[in-house]
């Protein structure tokens, strides 16, 4: 009985010490449990704090979208570096900037040292315009300050230090500012400048205006120094309309007053390059006879020549400014001695053209001689060389078609065409044959090009796989183009083919995926083989979208384009249409697809002069406001649309 007492004891005891054991840990629990809330509080409390906070690694400050503001607000100077994680060269320049940042911190007073992940902060990267990576900046009050010196640790602490002096301010810009009340004083004294006519909003101005400012302090310091300005076409209405500005950016050269079309490169050193070589003379000294010898026994273009007496003489002037406007497209050279002169047989004020000997033939001149006199104009010098640039029968090339193989119609022979000196008898033997069709149509353009470099051109004419040597073409206006039936090649093929062109027996070749079934869709599907049915129409204002399948801008564009067909739909005299410029040809040239997506307007009065939507943002709202400014036959009023 004791022994059981004893035992009712003990479990008693361990009763009485097991429960409190067990509330402690149910109230450990349940502490956790508040400790685990007020934690998840602390951490959201935590993430709002991070949005502001700047964290510091290895000494640099960590920038994002978020902090930025803040942190930059009040401070002085702040050298900003953005970079990208996966950028080598910013791996690499890491450990120079993080010693960099220990220096600033060191000086008096400290100047803080930040870095941006700009592949993440996309706000402040297109803020500060980065397009590279690293890109380092200098704020000064919160505007930045290029930097564009070497990466180390020296040159940038000591650019950085410069920055910071209380009394430093900014460089007034290298490129001068144009305005109707000192545009013409300053272009028409200037020998050459380079002036940029631009609209503050546009982006591709935007992209431009570091490169220009840097051409612009890099010219400055040529010798003598060449300008560069910039108008704010947007402001100075009648100085755009003055010099035919209706795109952004337009870049101008003037010498003396005289505009030419600027065709050079838009970066900073392309930019440099480019005026440099504008601003010597157009055409090159000839001091020797051999110079000439050379280029007419291998050259591939025509050999110009200006025979004068001096610099002095008026000839040479006019023959200059004549070359000014032309110097991107010729060769042209001038010379003062009498051997050369001998050889050309010239005298003083003439200028000579002349073929390499590789494109002569018994059908045309060896050469062709203009005299400059006082009443002679620099327009009728141009003429003269745009007459005889080309010889009977040239050779048609990647590198000179755009230059010297636009006009239209032209006949092109495909072949083999190698004048190397182990196949040079081969290419003349089919060359001869051309010409002897050639002479016999004066009003066409004749050419032989290699059917290598033309093969994408053979595969759209059908005639990659034709079987033949030798194959023919011919290029016409409005972008038709007609392909000769394989058949051995001569001369009397090629001219009876030619015959049949100018009869208006051919029919030309035009890509085309099938005509639709059924096209009553509020969106008109354009073909090749329906363009000029549907787009050419003198009943009706078209609108016209060439797009790619794959292009991404024109499936975002889609829904508004189809919402702009349904607005229209019962306009009877307006077409809002389509075409995969990718699968069909398009047959007009003054309907140009160099991106996707195109748009044009085309009036039911000017078919062949198509306006491009250009400039505005690609929506049904826009693209109505575009439809409505130069429809010809809208029939509701237009506040009603």
């Amino acid at each position: 009985m004791k022994k059981i007492t004893l035992l009712l004891i003990v479990l008693l005891g361990m009763t009485y010490f097991i429960s409190p054991s067990r509330c402690e840990e149910d109230a450990k629990d349940d502490s956790a449990d508040d400790l685990g809330e007020e934690d998840d509080d602390d951490d959201e409390d935590d993430d709002d704090a991070d949005d502001t906070e700047v964290k510091e690694e290895n000494g640099v400050l960590v920038l994002t979208d978020k902090n930025f503001d803040t942190f930059i607000e009040g401070k002085d100077t702040v050298l900003v570096e953005f970079y990208a994680p996966w950028c080598g060269h910013c791996k690499q320049f890491a450990p120079e900037y993080e010693k960099i940042a220990q220096t600033l911190k060191e000086n008096d007073p400290p100047i803080p040292v930040a870095k941006v992940d700009a592949t993440k902060a996309s706000a402040l990267s297109s803020k500060f315009e980065v397009s590279g990576y690293p890109t380092i900046k200098i704020l000064k009050n919160g505007e930045p300050v290029d930097y564009d010196g070497d990466r180390s640790e020296h040159a940038i602490v000591e650019r950085v230090k410069e920055v910071a002096q209380p009394d430093w301010k900014p460089p007034p810009e290298a490129t001068l500012v144009l305005t109707k009340d000192n545009f013409d004083d300053v272009v028409n004294n200037a020998d050459i400048i380079l002036v940029e006519f631009y609209a503050p909003w546009c982006g591709h101005c935007k992209r431009l205006a570091p490169e220009y400012e840097k051409a612009a302090k890099e010219l400055s310091n040529r010798t003598p120094p060449i300008p560069l300005a910039k108008v704010d076409a947007t402001a100075e209405s009648d100085l755009a309309t003055r010099f035919g500005v209706s795109g952004y950016p337009t870049l101008k050269i003037f010498r003396k007053g005289k505009a030419f079309d600027y065709n050079g490169p838009r970066e900073k050193f392309g930019i440099v390059d480019y005026m440099s070589d504008q601003a010597g003379p157009p055409s090159k000294q000839v001091q020797t006879l051999k110079q000439v010898q050379e280029l007419v026994r291998d050259g591939d273009d025509a050999v110009i020549v200006g025979i004068f007496s001096s610099e002095e003489d008026a000839a040479y002037e006019i023959y200059q400014e004549a070359c000014n406007s032309l110097r991107d497209d010729y060769k042209f050279m001038h010379t003062f001695n009498n051997e050369v002169a001998q050889f050309l047989k010239a005298s003083p004020g003439q200028v000579v053209m002349l073929q390499p000997e590789k494109f002569r033939s018994k059908y045309e001149p060896a050469s062709y001689s203009l005299t400059i006199n006082d009443s002679t104009s620099a327009s009728e010098v141009q003429e003269f060389f745009k007459k005889h640039i080309l010889p009977l029968v040239g050779h048609r090339k990647q590198s000179n078609d755009a230059k010297r193989y636009t006009t239209r119609p032209l006949v092109v022979v495909y072949y083999g065409v190698d004048f190397s000196f182990d196949y040079r008898v081969a290419t003349q033997f089919w060359r001869s044959k051309v010409l002897e069709v050639a002479k016999d149509f004066p009003e066409y353009t004749f050419a032989i090009a290699d059917e290598e470099d033309y093969a994408d051109e053979l595969k759209s004419l059908g005639l990659s796989e034709s079987g033949e040597e030798v194959n023919v073409a011919i290029l016409s206006e409005g972008g038709k183009k007609y392909a000769m039936d394989p058949e051995e090649f001569d001369s009397d093929v090629l001219q009876s083919f030619v015959m049949a062109f100018k009869k208006g027996k051919l029919k030309p070749i035009v890509k085309s995926q099938p005509i639709p079934k059924s096209n009553k869709g509020q969106v008109k599907v354009v073909v090749g083989k329906t363009f000029d049915d549907i787009v050419m129409d003198t009943k009706k204002d078209v609108l016209i979208e060439f797009y790619a399948p794959w292009c991404g801008h024109c499936k975002k564009l889609e829904p508004d384009y189809t919402a702009l067909g349904k607005k229209y739909k019962n306009e009877k005299n307006i077409v809002i249409a389509k075409m995969d410029a990718t699968a069909n040809d398009v047959p007009h040239d003054s309907y140009k697809v160099e991106g996707f997506p195109t748009i044009y307007f085309s009036p039911s009065n000017k078919k062949q002069n198509p306006v491009k939507f250009e400039g505005g943002k690609r929506d049904m709202e826009e693209l109505s406001k575009f439809v409505e400014k130069h429809a010809t036959k809208l029939t509701q009023k237009k506040d009603e649309l």
